[in-house]
């Protein structure tokens, strides 16, 4: 049996960390798209114009497929790459960190300053909420109105609720379901001769 969940967070989160002089501040935001992360990079580097680095990473995806660190002119491997260790000790995908470093006048060392991001990024975490999701198929569902209670059956069996339905002499739904249950859904349906099954 495939897992078919994964963990991400609900909503943004923040956290800290401060060393000899040295601010942390670490965000965490819930992301979709590359798209969602530039638009957060471009924001938070323009509220803190003045701060010597921003650092990050971030994994998208349920397969956790698409990721990066990135460790904005400190020295490599300090930065982004501690925050991406804690995203993946938290088992998170379709989350962004970044840790918004002000210098302290006081060099912390490599270990240090990887330490530094590493908690500043944890903190952010223990401070959101994580919620599991599912991974879900989309199907859409052709058919006669006189088909409509044998669709209407198996919906109530899989305890689906119709999406987008269109109710005529030719009728159409939509319907997501967890991926674990979608092939005996989809075998369940193209059973039924009268009623077509579209994957979205």
């Amino acid at each position: 049996m495939f897992d078919d969940t994964y963990k991400t967070i609900a909503s943004p989160s923040e956290g800290l960390y401060k060393e000899k002089g040295s601010k942390f501040l670490a965000f965490a935001y819930p992301v979709h798209t590359i798209d969602e992360v530039k638009g957060h990079l471009e924001q938070l580097r323009k509220d803190y114009f003045d701060a010597r680095h921003h650092c990050y990473a971030y994994i998208l995806g349920p397969r956790k497929d698409a990721f990066r660190a990135n460790d904005d002119g400190e020295p490599s491997g300090t930065g982004g790459r501690p925050i991406h260790g804690q995203l993946l000790s938290a088992d998170l995908t379709d989350t962004l960190i970044v840790v918004v470093r002000y210098f302290g006048g006081i060099l912390l060392g490599a270990s240090g300053l990887a330490n530094a991001y590493k908690t500043a990024a944890r903190d952010a975490i223990d401070h959101a909420t994580i919620i599991e999701k599912t991974i879900d198929c989309r199907y859409r569902l052709l058919f006669e109105y006189a088909a409509m209670n044998d669709v209407m059956r198996i919906l109530k069996d899989f305890d689906l609720k119709p999406e987008q339905p269109h109710y005529d002499l030719d009728c159409s739904l939509e319907v997501s379901i967890r991926q674990s249950e979608s092939v005996r859904f989809y075998d369940t349906v193209a059973d039924l001769r009268t009623v077509r099954i579209e994957t979205l």
